[in-house]
């Protein structure tokens, strides 16, 4: 019988302490999804007089976004709702953190004035917004847009029907079959063109890619109310649809309905809401949260949150105007 010397032992432990304290520090290759749980967006909007909202509540959910260590690269299902996500997929086109945050930040910063100009011309201040098309920004080798499309251009159109949104354009994409070409009408300088481009499907979620980055050429007036929304760290645009309706709220409409109410989405500036990430992790916010009712994007968001639902009541949406109807049918059957 062989007798294992204590000093052996405390010598392998100490080891063992130090592989486990390292895969604990280290960052692996991978980054990190997880849930936050869901916050009011009350403290953060700022308007003159605000009307008192005595019952309910608006409230936003966020992802917490990171470099995994490798204890959680090697064992993800040690954190509650979390997802691996591998480095080239959260950033694709190879960004250091710090400009990645930066243009986080600007995005959400034009959210913030897109959310207060859709509520208020909701509640009957008059055309705020105005669209002049989608200014394509980049065109990414090897797609469909490819040799078609070119930084600069302005799409107006896409099969006959006006494409003021990237949340717009994608729905009429996807309206046509699968596999199937779309015309998109759009402006190159001083002429107007029209191609033909064969949409790819993506197969986790089904839109429609033609291989292009996007954003709408859309001008602001000068609000008529101030309306200020601090959102702090919250650097994504999928906060959107809960700050519409907070600005909403304290203006006067009764958004909420008397419903503690969690929502995601992007507010695009013609009041379509659009799909965002972090399904999961959001879905876990807003249920930890233990609000009423969670609004999400209608398509495969709502699809990919009522797998995490677990009794959290969904309402899915595809527009503002669809938002507030929906908070006032799920409190009448309350």
């Amino acid at each position: 019988m062989r007798i294992v010397r204590p000093g052996r032992l405390l010598g392998a432990g100490l080891v063992l302490l130090l592989i486990a304290s390292a895969l604990w520090i280290l960052p692996s290759d991978q980054y990190i999804f997880l849930p936050d749980p869901a916050h009011p967006a009350a403290p953060l909007v700022k308007v003159p007089n605000p009307k008192p909202d005595r019952n309910g509540g608006i409230y936003f959910v966020d992802v917490i976004v990171r470099k995994a260590n490798w204890l959680e690269r090697l064992v993800p299902g040690i954190r509650d709702s979390a997802t691996l996500v591998p480095a080239d997929v959260v950033n694709p086109q190879g960004e250091s953190d710090t400009a990645r945050r930066k243009e986080d930040l600007r995005a959400m910063k034009q959210s913030q004035s897109v959310a207060a100009a859709v509520a208020l011309q909701a509640l009957g201040y008059g055309k705020l917004i105005h669209l002049n098309g989608i200014a394509v920004r980049q065109v990414v080798k090897s797609t469909p847009a490819a040799g078609k499309l070119r930084t600069g251009d302005v799409i107006l159109a896409a099969n006959g029907r006006r494409a003021s949104t990237a949340c717009t354009l994608q729905r009429i994409l996807a309206a046509r079959p699968p596999g199937s070409s779309s015309t998109l009408t759009l402006r190159r300088g001083a002429a107007v063109r029209r191609v033909r481009v064969k949409p790819i499907v993506d197969s986790g979620t089904g839109r429609r890619l033609i291989g292009i980055v996007a954003e709408p050429l859309v001008h602001i007036d000068k609000l008529p109310v101030p309306v200020k929304i601090d959102a702090g760290r919250v650097g994504v645009p999928s906060a959107g649809l809960a700050f519409t309706l907070q600005v909403s709220e304290e203006l006067g409409r009764d958004a909420d309905r008397g419903l503690r109410v969690a929502a995601t989405g992007t507010m695009e500036p013609d009041g379509c809401v659009d799909e965002i990430g972090g399904v999961k992790q959001k879905t876990a916010g807003a249920r930890k949260a233990g609000v009423d009712v969670f609004l999400v994007p209608a398509g495969d968001n709502f699809r990919e949150a009522t797998r995490y639902a677990h009794g959290l009541p969904l309402v899915p949406v595809r527009s503002f105007p669809q938002a507030l109807s929906a908070l006032a049918q799920v409190a009448q059957h309350r």
